[in-house]
């Protein structure tokens, strides 16, 4: 599986749901260190239903890619099946190329599979995917 997928090319040209939107129950910002990408992701979620994902994001390809296929995946699912499927894109993506991910769950992030072999990148592919479990966290009621 090529790094460079053109899934990831085209995500990364064409971001889906890029741009910072209100209304947002919460936001998170974080930041890779080691290369120096950037999200600011606001997540809307009405009866624990995500409702809205936008952000901002600066950085690599993969990076970009990986927060335009979340908007895809995550936008219209209860919070329940959200948190499945993070969880399903961090395995695969930590597996070191040993899972290949269900196409099922994860729909286009299969397509970061190859990320998993090189770890450098494995931060970028996973930043956005990580603000999003920060932000749901922010949403929960107290």
């Amino acid at each position: 599986m090529d790094l460079y997928q053109q899934l990831i090319i085209e995500h990364s040209k064409r971001p889906h749901g890029e741009g910072l939107r209100a209304p947002f129950g919460a936001q998170a910002h974080h930041v890779n260190p080691t290369c120096g990408d950037e999200i600011t992701l606001r997540v809307q979620v009405e009866d624990e239903v995500v409702t809205d994902v936008s952000y901002d994001a600066v950085g690599c390809s993969i990076s970009r890619a990986s927060a335009s296929v979340l908007h895809d995946l995550v936008v219209g699912q209860p919070v329940v099946a959200v948190g499945e499927v993070r969880d399903a894109v961090q395995h695969m993506l930590t597996s070191r190329g040993e899972d290949t991910g269900d196409e099922e769950v994860l729909g286009d992030a299969v397509a970061f599979a190859g990320v998993a072999k090189y770890p450098a990148r494995v931060k970028c592919a996973l930043l956005s995917w990580s603000a999003l479990a920060d932000a749901l966290l922010r949403t929960a009621p107290a």
